[in-house]
């Protein structure tokens, strides 16, 4: 394996991903055609100091420094998809409060779908998502999702 890749590993498993409550942000673009989910949580975190997107912890500011980020990546898009997720569920773990969530027709193969909603339903100090009882956001988006 890459050097490259095991820093950007080590990078995701130790540096710090941590929020204050009711701070992060989420997104997912994951095989979608636009970054229209990212362009909104961006705005949002714009307008709301205090509000945060991984990208803007100690941890995804140095994985977006080695080349993680922007296509085409310093890396093979499956090893930059295992190291955003070892952060993402880092970043999850420590949530705490409501979590603001921009994933509209988020794809079954999503971070979003696959890690990050699973990982926030079993966080007992995430209360909420949207301001949505979390368990009740999961329904909605669940059934929403298999209708499109």
């Amino acid at each position: 394996m890459s050097d490259l890749y095991q820093t950007a590993k080590k990078a995701a498993e130790e540096m710090d991903v941590s929020t204050p409550p009711d701070s992060i942000v989420l997104y997912s673009i994951s095989f979608l055609p636009t970054t229209q989910n990212r362009d909104k949580a961006f705005e949002y975190v714009k307008k709301n100091p205090g509000k945060q997107t991984i990208e803007q912890t100690a941890c995804g500011k140095r994985l977006i420094e080695l080349g993680l980020y922007n296509k085409p990546y310093s890396l093979p898009s499956e090893q930059v998809a295992e190291i955003w997720g070892i952060a993402s569920r880092r970043f999850i773990a420590g949530a705490e409060g409501n979590v603001a969530a921009f994933v509209e027709q988020a794809d079954a193969r999503s971070v979003f779908r696959r890690f990050e909603l699973p990982a926030l339903l079993n966080n007992p100090r995430v209360s909420s998502i949207n301001g949505m009882n979390k368990f009740k956001f999961a329904q909605i988006f669940q059934n929403t999702a298999q209708n499109l």
